[in-house]
């Protein structure tokens, strides 16, 4: 036990393809370790960029419901980040980087202690800005999922996560983006209406033909 928090074992599958992988990539070129640690970063800002592109098209072109769900998406990533920051203090699972003392990492430097590793916070993030861009825009979301998942791997690739803490955090992120984008729109195609009646009309109710 750490304070509040509870030690788990990580699983003997996850360390092994951690080495895997880290052995691997300490093996390419410079250049690619250089490409690896910026884009673990930089693929999280390009996310977030495809998801306002992708709202941008639905508060412009969309109906009140579309322009809703656009609205209600950065709610959805917001929580997602919580919920991951949040489960990560309560499992508080040490970095793989800071246990094995021989191995050489790509990030060059690992996190501090305290900086827990289950889930992956970038990994959560990923998963929820790609779940809530498909929903929005189908054509986007399916440059941004592929983008995400290679987020996630970049993440074990530059040995600061297991492989179990990337999949757990972007199935978690997608998981968060997918369920509750919809809810938090719901009250929100009914209050936006009420509340900005010349930007959110009314939705049209579709009549229901008469049987003759």
């Amino acid at each position: 036990m750490v304070g509040n928090s509870v030690i788990t074992d990580v699983p003997d599958f996850s360390v092994d393809w951690y080495r895997d992988v880290v052995d691997f990539a300490d093996g390419t070129p410079q250049p690619v370790h250089w490409f690896a640690t910026h884009f673990t970063e930089g693929a999280i800002v390009l996310l977030g960029v495809l998801l306002v592109v992708a709202a941008l098209s639905r508060l412009r072109h969309g109906d009140t419901p579309g322009r809703a769900l656009a609205l209600a998406a950065p709610v959805a990533v917001l929580f997602a980040y919580g919920a991951s920051e949040a489960l990560k203090s309560l499992v508080a699972e040490d970095r793989p980087c800071r246990t094995p003392a021989d191995l050489v990492i790509v990030a060059g430097h690992c996190p501090p202690a305290g900086d827990w590793s289950f889930p992956s916070n970038h990994a959560a993030i990923a998963g929820a800005l790609a779940a809530t861009t498909l929903l929005l825009h189908r054509r986007i979301g399916l440059v941004a999922v592929p983008l995400a998942v290679l987020a996630a791997v970049s993440r074990t690739f530059i040995g600061v996560h297991y492989p179990h803490d990337v999949a757990a955090g972007l199935l978690l992120g997608a998981l968060i983006g997918t369920l509750l984008t919809p809810l938090v729109a719901r009250p929100l195609t009914t209050a936006l209406p009420h509340l900005f009646p010349r930007l959110f009309p009314t939705p049209t109710p579709v009549p229901t033909p008469t049987r003759r």
